[in-house]
């Protein structure tokens, strides 16, 4: 069941509501919070039933090895750390067989020419995400942090739906607290900012990030079957992407919090308009904050971090951004990307190393260069992350550059011949268009300056840890930005004309 879907919007959606506020003003918070997680539950079934009986069997199995392990923790000794790794092995081993091991026998297929055949398995939605948030919670179990939570909060912990496929990837101290405070009542406030926030998401979902998304298509569709672009339609397809990208999981994030806050619960924040960032450090703390902060705090620091000196730092580094492209993606592209962004974060502490006291390296003037290099390094990666293979990702990157020809925009040839008629320019009369270059700009310009969700909604504190920058654009209670909303709305309404997944439901 999509968040853009009209099943979701107007059945479950209102039901849960009704429910859960029945249950709250009858039979109290916890009655209510009972009903929260069964319909979650009900939710994810909704894809696929047969899979409920698995994430109901291995969250009951976290929750007795988390409950167990603090209550070693008290005691000390090996024991805690054996059931930690055999928690924490046991979520990996199911995580790999599920998404890794037909990726494994491929590649011994490939580089044995061994006859092996495929496993038939089907991922199940969301199984990357929720992997990570268990395992977060078991160890911090081991370290004595989980308190002993209720079976009730750590099921809806767990299955909280607005969260349950794609994240954000909560921790346990951020919501299980407000799970135990909360009430089951439904306020005025909550619902408007909820609902507010919803639109939003819905509006850069179903509008920008669909919209653009054929020309993305496209582009990589057309390679795969062999094409060769040209310059402007391989640049055309890769902005695409990068947009689609961009508005898409910002406007999953949007309506996941959205819904998040209908219920009373705020969420942490998750997208922080990343292509804003001046440097690849900053980008990966705005792009996917929660994913971000989890292998920081459970990978990276885990490794040893920053603490063994810049040799051991930076293999660190590469390690787990290595293992992070491999988490996005079962295929060689993404353990490249991940390598890719393992070797710009690395480029990007050698350079404040290099260039620590020069004044010039940190000066205002300076900022848009940096900004720039960034945001090509990210097209440049995110063209491995949506490409099928190496060879249609070097199809791409090579008409980047121009060694396929220019390819100008049909429309153009009129004025070329008359003003310029001895320029060499061939023209694509099907990759590159004026209406998409357009599209791009308008998308662009909304990435880059454009304030975002947070900075709008900051009076209603929509996320925890709100960031501090500021924006003239402010949202009120008030009957304008009621009409507003409800535009919003309305229009995004109006075109869910299909289904269109989340891109991040892939992983």
């Amino acid at each position: 069941m999509l968040f853009n879907s009209h099943v979701f919007i107007f059945l479950f959606l209102p039901l849960c509501l009704l429910g859960y506020g029945i249950a709250g003003r009858t039979l109290g918070g916890r009655a209510a919070m009972a009903f929260l997680a069964l319909a979650s539950l009900g939710f994810y079934g909704w894809w696929n039933p047969v899979y409920v009986p698995l994430i109901v069997g291995v969250m009951t199995a976290n929750y007795l090895v988390g409950t167990w392990l603090g209550r070693l923790h008290e005691r000390g000794g090996l024991g805690g750390r054996l059931l930690l790794t055999a928690g924490i092995v046991g979520n990996l081993a199911m995580l790999c067989w599920f998404k890794y091991a037909n990726f494994l026998i491929d590649s011994v297929r490939a580089t044995t020419g061994a006859d092996l055949p495929l496993l038939e398995v089907v991922l199940p939605l969301g199984i990357s995400f929720f992997t990570f948030q268990k395992i977060a919670y078991l160890v911090d179990s081991y370290r004595g942090l989980t308190r002993g939570y209720g079976f009730v909060d750590y099921s809806l912990f767990v299955l909280f739906f607005p969260q349950l496929i794609a994240g954000p990837i909560v921790h346990h101290k951020e919501v299980v607290p407000q799970f135990e405070r909360a009430d089951g009542r439904i306020t005025a406030a909550d619902l408007s900012v909820g609902l507010t926030i919803f639109a939003i998401g819905l509006f850069k979902k179903a509008i920008l990030a669909d919209g653009i998304a054929p020309d993305a298509n496209h582009l990589f569709g057309s390679v795969h079957e062999g094409g060769q672009p040209q310059l402007v339609a391989s640049w055309i397809g890769a902005l695409a992407y990068t947009l689609q990208l961009y508005f898409d999981f910002s406007g999953y994030s949007d309506m996941a919090i959205g819904l998040s806050r209908m219920f009373g619960i705020c969420m942490p924040a998750n997208f922080d308009s990343p292509y804003k960032a001046v440097n690849i450090v900053e980008f990966w703390r705005r792009w996917h904050m929660t994913l971000s902060r989890f292998l920081r705090d459970y990978l990276y620091v885990a490794l040893g971090g920053n603490r063994k000196g810049p040799v051991r730092r930076y293999a660190n580094l590469v390690t787990t951004m290595l293992l992070g492209g491999l988490w996005h993606g079962a295929g060689w592209t993404f353990v490249f990307w991940g390598l890719l962004h393992g070797g710009y974060l690395c480029v990007n502490h050698a350079w404040r190393h290099v260039t620590a006291g020069m004044a010039w390296a940190s000066s205002a003037w300076i900022r848009p260069a940096y900004q720039g290099v960034t945001l090509l390094a990210v097209i440049v990666g995110w063209v491995f992350f949506r490409a099928a293979s190496f060879a249609d990702a070097t199809a791409v990157l090579t008409g980047m550059v121009g060694v396929h020809g220019l390819g100008l925009p049909a429309r153009f040839e009129p004025l070329v011949t008359r003003y310029a008629p001895m320029v060499p320019v061939s023209y694509d009369p099907v990759g590159a268009k004026v209406a998409s270059l357009a599209w791009i700009v308008v998308l662009g310009a909304i990435a880059l300056f454009a304030p975002n969700t947070q900075e709008i909604m900051a009076r209603a504190t929509p996320v925890l840890d709100m960031p501090t920058r500021t924006t003239r654009l402010r949202w009120s209670r008030s009957l304008p930005w009621a009409a507003a909303t409800g535009g919003l709305a309305l229009i995004g309404l109006l075109s869910l004309g299909r289904v269109s997944e989340f891109l991040y439901f892939q992983f």
